[in-house]
């Protein structure tokens, strides 16, 4: 069965926005071994609307040159939207409606991982749906102060337990959790 795996940056407060402006310094042959790793695990890339579009604007310019690049740009790209009605960068499937299902669907049949990078709405919805498998963060030492969260405004109280956890040389910490029982 394959699994729903979400890797994501973000500041100790929490902060996914525009990683592009803070995310850089911290960025290491360390940090890209291990996300290099995850989409080498993966023949499928899932994300949300917001981060599909600013993707698809910039992965299809980028050549053999940047790292990743020509493996984003060939694999089969899932996009969960309500709103796009279209999806035109290369390998790309739009998933509307029920995701969920679609998604449960998909972790049936025989593949490799799926994995997801930003997206936060779309990773929030997976984990109250019980779709995510496992949520990789991370997590930047740096506090931002401002900018849109990962659980932002999420009341729900979702429990995970930490399957593995390490600490780079840049003071990154990359922590993997699961979902967990209630406890």
């Amino acid at each position: 069965m394959r699994k729903i795996i979400a890797q994501l940056f973000v500041s100790v407060d929490g902060v996914m926005e525009a990683p592009e402006d803070w995310h850089f310094p911290y960025y290491d042959e360390q940090m890209g071994e291990v996300v290099a790793e995850q989409f080498h695990q993966a023949d499928a890339l899932l994300l949300g609307r917001a981060t599909y579009e600013v993707f698809a604007a910039s992965w299809p310019q980028r050549g053999s040159e940047v790292p990743l690049a020509e493996r984003i740009n060939a694999m089969p790209k899932l996009v969960a939207s309500t709103t796009l009605r279209t999806v035109r960068w290369r390998n790309s499937t739009l998933i509307g409606g029920d995701v969920a299902t679609e998604l449960t669907k998909l972790k049936n049949e025989p593949g490799n991982n799926i994995t997801i990078s930003g997206s936060p709405t779309l990773v929030r919805s997976l984990l109250r749906e019980n779709v995510l498998d496992e949520l990789q963060l991370l997590v930047h030492p740096v506090v931002l102060g401002h900018g849109r969260r990962l659980f932002e405004n999420d009341s729900r109280r979702t429990p995970l337990r930490l399957i593995d956890s390490a600490t780079f040389s840049t003071g990154v910490l990359h922590l993997t959790y699961q979902p967990a029982p209630d406890a």
